[in-house]
């Protein structure tokens, strides 16, 4: 794949998050995944392997958490990975207890269909 195609795979996979569509979502990420979120008090931390944990982490987020997107993430590209920054803002439902993350993360496209 070229650049251009890994980069609009990994803003698809975004907007997939954003929309809420995780049949998307998941048709967009190997079945073999390992989804590693870091942080301590963050109910969203840990890590989510395959499809099934992928399924309950986007559970868990549209539970727990109301996120908003302030202005489009950074991408950029180079071979077969691009690398994603972004910002997060919102609140976590159950302290209600804002947040705020800049957040980056690279992608490997062995791990995109």
């Amino acid at each position: 794949m070229s650049i251009e195609e890994n980069i609009e795979i990994v803003k698809g996979f975004f907007a997939a998050i954003g929309s809420g569509d995780k049949k998307r979502v998941l048709a967009l990420v190997a079945e073999d995944i390992e989804w590693i979120i870091p942080g301590e008090d963050w109910p969203l931390a840990g890590k989510h392997r395959a499809h099934a944990g992928v399924r309950d982490l986007l559970q868990k987020a549209s539970e727990e958490v109301e996120t908003a997107y302030p202005k489009p993430p950074e991408f950029v590209a180079e071979g077969d990975r691009v690398f994603v920054v972004g910002v997060a803002t919102g609140k976590i439902k159950a302290t209600n207890k804002p947040f705020r993350t800049i957040g980056s993360s690279t992608l490997p496209f062995e791990m995109a269909k």
